[in-house]
Formats: C-alpha cells, sequence, structure tokens
C-alpha cells in the first residue's frame, strides 16, 4: 500500500513546531512529504483564496498567539543525493524538508567538508538560501549552486534556478519576506575533501589553534562549531530555555564607517561600509544577560544576548514587548536601529 504523501497533523497548534515554542493555532494544517506534495498543497490553498503559511523547522520565525488564519503547508520532503563530478569536487542535492543540522553532519561522516562551518544550525534546508544563513565565517551563498522553486505566481515549477539569481547579501536573498517563490530543493558544490572550508572566523580559528585562513579536519570544526554555539546557547537543548530562541534576533548593522559608534567592533562591509556586532550595541544599551522582559517569561539569553527567549510559558506578545525594549535601547544609546533577523508572521514589532 502506497505511503500518502500527505499526512495528517500531528497538532494544529503551532508553538511545538517552532524552536521558540510560541505561536497560536492554524486554521488548517497538513505535512507535505515529497516535493510534489508541497507543490499540490500550495496550488489547492491558492485555488481557494486561503491565507498561506509554508512551516519548515520554525527556526526563524515569531508567529503571532493568534496563530495562522489559513492553510500551514509544513513542508516535509527530505533527502539527499551525493554525486562526484569529473573535477573531484560534489554536487549535493538536499530536499527543502531535510533537517539542516542533519545534512551537515551527514557531510561530514561522508569525509565531505564545505558546511562544518554551518554546523548547528536549527532549521531545515529550504529555508538556507532564503536567509543565506551563515556563522563563523562561512555563508550558504559560498557553496550555493541553484534551487529548484515553486512560482505561485504562474504555477510552474522552476528547476535549477541559479544562485546569482537569488540576490544573496548578509542574511537576505530576493526570497526572503516574500511568499510567491516556494523552495523545493538545493543544491550544493562541495570541494570533495575531508578538509574544513578555511577558517575564516578569528573566535573559530583560537578554537581550534590555527591561523585565520588555515584548515583543519571538517570534523574537527564541526565539533569546535557545535561547542561554542552550545557555550551561546545557539543548539536546541528541549531542557535548556536558552535554546528556546529564534537564534539571533537582530541582525548586526552594517553602517557607513563615519556611523560606527565610538569605540565599537567593526568588520569591512563594502566601500565605505563598516558591519558592527548587534551584541556590543546591545550590551552597552545597558542590556545584560539575561536580562527579564514583561513578567519574567521570556528573556535575554543567560548565555548571548543576541538571543530573545521563552523561559517556558511566554507569549509572542510578551516577546515582542522585549525586542521592542531592547530595539528602543540601542536606538536611543546608539543612534543604530537593529532590523529582526526573523520572519514575523501575523505581528510587527
Amino acid at each position: 500500500m502506497p505511503v500518502p504523501d500527505v499526512l495528517p497533523p500531528p497538532t494544529q497548534r503551532l508553538a511545538p513546531l517552532t524552536t521558540l515554542r510560541l505561536g497560536g493555532p492554524a486554521q488548517r494544517f497538513v505535512e507535505a512529504t515529497t516535493a510534489d506534495a508541497v507543490v499540490r498543497e500550495v496550488r489547492a490553498a491558492d485555488a481557494a483564496g486561503e491565507p498561506l503559511l509554508l512551516l519548515g523547522g520554525g527556526s526563524n520565525v515569531v508567529i503571532a498567539d493568534e496563530g495562522w488564519p489559513g492553510t500551514v503547508v509544513h513542508v516535509a520532503n527530505t533527502g539527499r543525493r551525493v554525486e562526484r563530478r569529473p573535477d573531484g569536487s560534489v554536487l549535493l542535492t538536499v530536499e527543502a524538508g531535510t533537517e539542516w543540522d542533519e545534512v551537515v553532519a551527514a557531510c561530514v561522516a561522508d569525509g565531505l567538508g564545505g558546511l562544518e562551518c554551518l554546523s548547528g544550525i536549527p532549521g531545515r534546508t529550504g529555508a538556507t538560501p532564503v536567509q543565506n544563513v551563515g556563522a563563523y565565517g562561512v555563508e550558504v551563498s559560498d557553496l550555493l549552486v541553484d534551487v529548484d522553486l515553486y512560482d505561485r505566481r504562474s504555477g510552474a515549477v522552476r528547476t535549477h534556478v541559479p544562485a546569482a539569481e537569488l540576490g544573496l547579501a548578509y542574511r537576505t536573498s530576493v526570497l526572503k519576506g516574500r511568499d510567491d517563490a516556494v523552495v523545493l530543493r538545493v543544491r550544493f558544490a562541495l570541494p570533495g575533501t575531508a578538509d574544513s572550508a578555511p577558517v575564516r572566523y578569528p573566535e573559530l580559528a583560537r578554537t581550534l589553534g590555527v591561523e585565520v585562513g588555515g584548515q583543519v579536519p571538517a570534523a574537527a570544526a564541526r565539533e569546535a562549531v557545535l561547542d561554542l554555539r552550545r557555550g551561546k546557547g545557539m543548539v536546541l537543548d528541549a531542557h535548556d530555555h536558552d535554546t528556546w530562541s529564534a537564534g539571533s534576533f537582530f541582525t548586526n548593522p552594517v553602517l557607513p564607517e563615519g556611523d560606527v559608534p565610538d569605540g565599537a567592533p567593526r568588520y569591512p562591509a563594502g566601500p565605505g561600509l563598516a558591519k558592527v556586532p548587534a551584541a556590543w550595541l546591545i550590551e552597552r544599551a545597558g542590556f545584560r544577560r539575561g536580562h527579564p522582559g514583561p513578567g519574567g517569561r521570556v528573556g535575554l539569553s543567560g548565555k548571548h544576548v543576541l538571543a530573545l527567549t521563552n523561559r517556558g510559558r511566554g507569549t509572542t506578545a510578551e516577546l515582542l514587548a522585549l525586542a521592542r525594549e531592547v530595539r528602543d535601547g540601542v536606538s536611543s544609546r546608539w543612534g543604530v536601529t537593529l532590523s529582526p533577523e526573523p520572519v514575523l508572521v501575523g505581528c510587527v514589532i
């Protein structure tokens, strides 16, 4: 008997499907376990004129307490394929609903370096090009070849859309903030060796005991990255409320060189521009690790001020109130307005 590619929902509550454990119910919920099912369910919702929310790993969203007044399609198509190319490199094809860290772990186990600095990042593979996910000196844009998309406007599936057409930039792409293009699968080019990518991030280089630009076995880099992320509460742990977050809530602002606050660390971000660590601005605006939000049911992580966390019984409204407090405090102190990194669903700061 064939296995259905659309499964009944385990629950219509959306909070358990997000890393923040926040968000109200869906009016209708379906779980699509193949790319064809994703396309079919999206088409059906569009034909019925229903509001549609695509949900993957729930790691980069903040969903309103009121929930979603339409259909939620849970993207759950999984699988990966590795193809050796004549030059020794590897083409890695991954279905959008595959958990991202499982992909990284499998590559490292197979002796394939390149993605290890992106270890421990929650969520599913389809979200990685949307956000141009990056960490510890590596971004998805460094390795992305192309994606397959469902175009809701035309009703057509577009295959092998080149990375160059996606407008990949710091934690963004042309896919972010829009819902008319649904990622179905993603392809990456890996060097085909067990060496890590060049270690560009100073903190990671120090941890590994190498010079910036050096390389180590990919497995060693993965373990070091996971250790660093755990120290910042950035590896999911159901028993640790410091990890009940959407990761870094604010992006590091990119400013004209002349607008960088005195004493702030700065990193090149293009001609005349510098990227400033949001955590530095937040801490020096008076917010410390563990800073409580309204009622104490949300707060800054006890390990990292960039993570806004649900302490177990919080609400989205409380989390957003904390986000506004931090944003406005930084603006008042430094004249810099921080922008949220997660997608806000049915809510605003």
